[in-house]
């Protein structure tokens, strides 16, 4: 019987539509995930606490403000273990990070870049220096 079907299949230049019932085509692209930018705000207590952080910047749609000031008033060794481990992360999801002040960091996945103010230089004297002044 299946035998006789494959035969029939590959003996008719037009395969017969009575295959067509037997499959059901499943479109996983069609399932709609929520993709809204959300802006969580962190508190780092503990080297611990990025594990939160990380989590939330790999899902790709989250801003992370993070507050630093009681991790760096308890140990600033921790405080630069954790800022390396998320910078890590951050570079490796191509997203930017950057420091607000003294005590608050923003992480970004790839999709918001942060635009950081170059410093402005003080434009040099032309004066000829005199060893006599």
């Amino acid at each position: 019987m299946v035998f006789d079907r494959i035969k029939r299949v590959f003996s008719e230049e037009d395969a017969p539509d009575e295959f067509s019932e037997d499959y059901l085509e499943i479109d996983f692209g069609r399932e709609k995930k929520e993709s809204k930018v959300s802006v969580k705000l962190f508190t780092l207590k503990d080297y611990d606490d990025i594990n939160d952080v990380l989590n939330a910047l790999r899902e790709g749609y989250t801003i992370a403000i993070i507050d630093i000031k009681i991790l760096r008033q308890k140990d600033s060794i921790e405080l630069k273990r954790a800022i390396s481990k998320i910078k890590k992360t951050v570079d490796a999801l191509e997203g930017s990070i950057a420091g607000f002040g003294e005590n608050v960091v923003i992480a970004t996945p790839s999709f918001a870049k942060i635009q950081k103010e170059e410093p402005k230089q003080k434009p040099k004297e032309d004066r000829p220096t005199n060893r006599f002044e």
